[in-house]
């Protein structure tokens, strides 16, 4: 049996079973109290009522204290079975805590019909690069695909979310931190007053229809907020509507040559403990992202992704604005020639998507005097 519901927070409305005392919704994931529960039909297991959502968050609680408990442990014996996956670092690794460490997650949707297909690449190749021209280590990245067979691996919802808990864990003076996304990302309503232009931004886990969105306000007091002094953190994000998807209070506004304040409305401040947090997003707030071949006739990747990592490589000492600039110079030429773009977003925006990296920062800095460094 069911009944209506309407949000608290979004005030959409929603039908809803009568077994459930409190349930999720499904507009903006807010968790909302029943009054059609009806407390007859409520199931009992092992002699207490079972609410799925409850049982997840309990699952989670349980892996993350096994993480830290991991992290802990004396170094293991070679050959041992913690040895197996030495790429399983967030849940293998015990050896001293890493001063440079990434999670690169790849989301390619391919149950859906309109899947990303240069997400894997654009993962692999950032893997090289941060191996190749950064002095990261293999063990100490943490690379979550649709491609792995070890189900921690899978970018789910609970699985990024816990790959960024431990991305931060015990973060300390000198470390150096990356997280790296490519995928889909949407927006939604703000309904507590902390976006300027009123609205959300998310990444989608290959679960987010089930499992809901990761929000930029949960992503920035996962791994921004907690970071200490001397701590250093690289977001880069190939999405749609990435544009401040670390709630970043600092965005460098290209056009006025300029930062510009990004703080909530509210009041709220969105501040870290210390550390320095980065951001360059393959677009503004209000942008599409392409998935394109238009840069290799080999294969797709996420036109970010790819003219990012060929300009570092080729520019090791290049700065902060030479390296938006060139993006988006790059970006803007393959634009005029045609071939940027899916031809659904090619309907959408028309024949000229337009796709500007953005930078934010929890700091402003002359970005044509520092060099990029991960």
């Amino acid at each position: 049996m069911e009944g209506r519901i309407v949000c608290q927070r979004c005030r959409q409305k929603f039908s809803a079973s009568t077994n459930l005392e409190t349930v999720i919704c499904p507009y903006c994931h807010m968790i909302n109290p029943n009054r059609t529960f009806t407390n007859q039909s409520s199931s009992l297991e092992h002699g207490r009522i079972s609410y799925p959502f409850i049982d997840n968050i309990m699952k989670e609680k349980q892996k993350l204290k096994k993480i830290l408990r991991c992290s802990r442990q004396k170094p293991a014996a070679s050959g041992s079975s913690s040895t197996k996956y030495p790429k399983l670092c967030a849940f293998d690794y015990s050896g001293p805590w890493p001063k440079k460490r990434a999670v690169l997650c790849g989301v390619s949707y391919k149950k859906w019909k309109y899947r990303l297909k240069g997400t894997i690449n654009d993962v692999f190749n950032m893997k090289q690069l941060l191996i190749q021209n950064y002095e990261f280590k293999e063990e100490n990245i943490l690379v979550l695909t649709e491609e792995q067979t070890d189900p921690r691996l899978i970018p789910t919802k609970a699985n990024i979310e816990i790959s960024l808990k431990w991305l931060v864990n015990n973060c300390q003076a000198g470390d150096s931190l990356v997280f790296y996304y490519s995928g889909h990302g949407l927006r939604q309503p703000d309904f507590e007053n902390d976006e300027r232009d009123g609205f959300d931004e998310t990444i989608c886990p290959v679960d987010f229809l089930k499992e809901g969105m990761i929000l930029d306000n949960d992503i920035y007091a996962t791994i921004v907020k907690p970071l200490t002094v001397g701590v250093t953190l690289h977001a880069i994000v190939d999405a749609c509507h990435s544009g401040t998807i670390l709630d970043l209070e600092h965005v460098y506004d290209k056009e006025k040559n300029k930062w510009i304040d990004n703080s909530p409305p509210s009041g709220v401040r969105k501040l870290t403990s210390g550390g320095k947090a980065y951001c360059i997003s393959a677009c503004e707030d209000d942008q599409a992202a392409a998935d394109t071949s238009a840069f290799s006739s080999k294969s797709m990747n996420g036109a970010m992704t790819v003219t990012l990592i060929d300009i570092v490589r080729s520019r090791p000492s290049i700065t902060y604005g030479e390296l938006l600039d060139e993006m988006e110079e790059r970006i803007h030429q393959v634009n005029i020639e045609g071939c940027l773009g899916s031809r659904i977003l090619s309907r959408i925006f028309g024949p000229n998507l337009t796709q500007k990296p953005l930078l934010s920062a929890s700091e402003e800095f002359d970005i044509y005097q520092r060099k990029f460094r991960l």
